[in-house]
């Protein structure tokens, strides 16, 4: 199909090259290479109990990979270390932050002000792990009372919603600088707007 839209977008009228388009994509290895096989390996997984990783506010429902939990151990000490996860698709990189970012969040429930920025470079991304920690956090009733989720990005999305539900966090501004969320999800050039007025930085 990619041949004959390519043959017919652009047709050459001159007699001498007919067809030199055609004959160039359909040489083999020119444009397309043939298909590579890939053969994924399987993560280890941690040898530790499913209770034994420090979570008071997270109920872990399956074994941790063994890159999982060295992300927790990192990340839930007492002088937390700055931490690098590279894995394949599929390997829960999103959870080694995000479970120890809650779980701080947690115990340091009551305390107003933010306690973590979680910083994407797109909208899009912020946007559907806003929904991923809303659902998260709405599942758990221990987060559900005590941990606020907000997000601020260029676009104010379709509704501005002043409280999380279940597929949603807080995304309302003026309900932002009023009542900072313990989390908040924003990218590079707005949290350089941010830190760049003070009415939002207060």
């Amino acid at each position: 199909g990619l041949v004959e839209y390519l043959d017919t977008t652009f047709p050459i009228s001159n007699e001498l090259f007919s067809g030199t388009i055609y004959n160039f994509i359909t040489e083999k290895d020119k444009v397309f290479k043939e298909p590579y096989l890939s053969v994924k390996l399987p993560f280890k997984t941690s040898e530790k109990s499913i209770d034994s990783f420090g979570f008071d506010g997270l109920e872990l429902k399956y074994k941790p990979y063994l890159h999982q939990e060295t992300a927790f151990s990192r990340l839930l000490a007492q002088e937390p270390k700055s931490t690098l996860v590279a894995t394949g698709t599929g390997s829960g990189k999103t959870e080694c932050f995000t479970y120890p970012i809650l779980e701080y969040c947690y115990r340091k429930r009551g305390e107003t002000g933010i306690k973590a920025i979680i910083i994407y470079p797109m909208n899009a991304l912020a946007t559907d792990q806003a929904k991923r920690l809303a659902e998260m956090v709405f599942k758990n009733d221990k987060l559900k009372k005590s941990i606020k989720i907000g997000m601020y990005v260029g676009d104010k999305g379709a509704t501005e919603n002043m409280s999380m539900t279940d597929v949603a966090v807080i995304n309302h501004r003026d309900t932002l600088r009023k009542d900072p969320p313990d989390i908040l999800l924003t990218n590079y050039k707005m949290l350089d707007y941010l830190l760049t007025r003070p009415t939002d930085f207060e």
